[in-house]
């Protein structure tokens, strides 16, 4: 195998497991590439108690001295930069490409939580002669991350830096289908001086969630996943009276109307589908053209036939996901839409084990179909089409989800339409994947997410704090007032 055994990571080792162990597979070619431990309770508590342990000193510490540790942290996730790529691309399947920009965003995240310092101050004001109050935000203590298998180095970020930055300890639950990434992160952590303890990783699958969720030492969960599981975790865990937010699945809606530019559209549009394979919470699986666009669906399809499965396209991750999307096409196709672009049956020389899905387009989608309303997750975009922006966003509000919609046009007042009708949390004009920058926070409305505050961005800093206040009095002469 290309990777040693991957082991739980625990107050800063690396802990063999006594549970059974799972084939990691690179989705490019089909192999093995590591195995991992699907770890158990007994696994958790260790993790749990190396971290309550850690917890006294790392909160102690000021929050200027804890970031430190991020700015050299920074450091390494650069130094490793193709490293940490690499590892993306052959337990994810990514391009060499989208993974080395993966690694980049997990860098701006990282340099984000250096700048908490200047954001997270505290508040105080005399508020009677002699008397003061005082607001300061303190670390919850224990937090759990489970993160996905689309994003392995990448929607970590969203959490650690953030997380133990402000004072937290934290254990990693990594999505078992791409575990390697987060055994390289702890390694770099410790190496840019975090503490034993303060950072753990436990693998494994549907029982270390469940463990994560129940377990009472742990005082938050943060989780990106499907929308099914996200419910399940956002229901268990506030049901034991922890935090949560809990990111599930996507249907993202791009509303096409005929004034838009071709070349920026069909680009746009094209890449926002087929980017990471569409196996990103934020790709573009859905098309709403508005009145005669036909010129600008042909010039997608063009733009389409230039996306290459295993040059500019990466791999889907398993077999299964293959032969679902596959599904989801024929059936779309059965029940009367045209496929334009055929991404089924794609292979790649050289790589016959690998799980490949073309770019694929289809048109004429109506707004019942289950590839209309359902999260695909690969390089296949829907079209549906609309008479009327009205008529258009009816179809987009209709969508359980409400991560991202979008809109292309050179009209100000279409764009200004779909910016405030529509369902969805982020929103892009001209824009095919609107992911917004730090300090803006990532978070969809709907069934795309569930739980307040976020993850990311400034408004994590409510969600992975809690407030103290204090009130004091140093007047002796005012005897008894409304202090007393």
């Amino acid at each position: 195998m290309k990777y040693p055994d991957v082991q739980n990571y625990i107050n800063g080792k690396f802990e063999p497991s006594n549970a059974s162990r799972m084939d990691v597979i690179c989705p490019t070619d089909g192999t093995i590439i590591s195995t991992l431990p699907m770890s158990g309770k007994t696994d958790l508590d260790k993790a749990v108690q190396a971290a309550e342990a850690a917890f006294p000193a790392w909160s102690a510490k000021t929050l200027k001295e804890r970031v430190q540790v991020f700015y050299k942290y920074r450091q390494l996730l650069d130094q490793h930069r193709e490293e940490l790529s690499t590892i993306v691309m052959e337990e994810n399947g990514k391009t060499m490409g989208e993974s080395v920009a993966e690694v980049d965003k997990s860098i701006e995240l990282t340099e984000f939580a250096c700048s908490l310092p200047q954001m997270v101050q505290g508040e105080i004001m005399e508020v009677s002669r002699g008397v003061e109050c005082r607001v300061d935000r303190k670390p919850l203590g224990v937090v759990a991350s489970i993160s996905p298998f689309n994003f392995p180095n990448m929607v970590p970020h969203w959490t650690l830096p953030n997380a133990l930055a402000l004072g937290n300890c934290v254990i990693l639950k990594p999505s078992e289908i791409v575990p390697i990434s987060a055994t390289r992160m702890a390694e770099l952590l410790k190496e840019a001086g975090l503490p034993d303890g303060v950072f753990n990783v436990v693998n494994g699958g549907r029982e270390i969630v469940e463990e994560i969720c129940d377990h009472p030492g742990i005082k938050a969960v943060s989780f990106v996943g499907s929308t099914k599981i996200a419910k399940v975790v956002y229901k268990r865990a506030c049901s034991n009276l922890k935090r949560c937010v809990a990111l599930g699945g996507a249907k993202n809606h791009l509303i096409v109307l005929p004034d838009a530019n071709v070349e920026m559209t069909a680009s746009n549009v094209a890449a926002s589908m087929s980017g990471c394979a569409g196996q990103r919470c934020m790709a573009s699986s859905a098309m709403v053209g508005v009145g005669k666009v036909d010129h600008i669906i042909e010039k997608l399809c063009e733009e389409a036939r230039k996306i290459i499965p295993g040059e500019n396209l990466g791999s889907v991750i398993s077999q299964a996901a293959k032969e679902r999307i596959e599904r989801y096409i024929t059936e779309a196709e059965q029940a009367g839409a045209k496929v334009l672009v055929d991404g089924r049956n794609a292979t790649v020389a050289g790589k016959d084990g690998g799980f490949y899905v073309g770019p694929t387009v289809i048109d004429f989608v109506s707004p019942d179909m289950a590839i209309a309303k359902e999260e695909v997750f690969g390089p296949v975009i829907s079209i549906m089409r609309a008479k009327t922006l009205d008529e258009a966003m009816k179809i987009e509000n209709s969508s359980n989800y409400g991560n991202a919609a979008g809109v292309f046009t050179q009209s100000g007042g279409w764009a200004r339409e779909v910016m405030e009708k529509a369902s969805a949390g982020m929103i892009g004009v001209n824009i095919g994947v609107p992911v917004p920058r730090e300090p803006f926070s990532f978070g969809g409305w709907n069934e795309s997410k569930f739980g307040t505050s976020d993850i990311t961005g400034k408004s994590s800093i409510e969600f992975w704090t809690q407030l103290k206040k204090t009130s004091t009095k140093w007047n002796p002469e005012a005897q008894i007032n409304w202090m007393s």
